[in-house]
């Protein structure tokens, strides 16, 4: 599954806007089988800010683990509130090796 996080706009802001998005999408989650993997495009994002993220990425987080990858990761407030995630939730997003940018989650020890 792929989600494409211009559905809910170029600027993610707002924790409660973020509880809200994830609210409105969670029922599409219900499909996910056990071992598909989640892929969150940020292509089209232009300011995603802790907050938004820590309601919506991290729900994902908290739900597929492993499972999820972030794609089109370039722009710079994504990488920011990324490397800011990582240290709020304790976690790594480590990229893979091919030409795209992708974090693929995997929890710190």
């Amino acid at each position: 599954m792929t989600i494409f996080l211009k559905k809910f706009g170029t600027t993610l802001s707002g924790r409660q806007f973020g509880r809200e998005s994830f609210a409105a999408f969670k029922p599409s989650l219900r499909n996910v089988k056990n071992k598909d993997k989640v892929v969150v495009d940020f292509e089209g994002v232009v300011t995603f800010t802790p907050s938004w993220g820590d309601e919506f990425l991290g729900s994902l987080l908290d739900k597929f683990g492993k499972r999820l990858i972030l794609k089109n990761t370039d722009n710079l407030s994504v990488q920011a509130t990324l490397k800011i995630l990582e240290k709020v939730r304790k976690i790594n997003f480590s990229r893979n090796g091919r030409n795209e940018v992708i974090y693929v989650y995997s929890k710190k020890i």
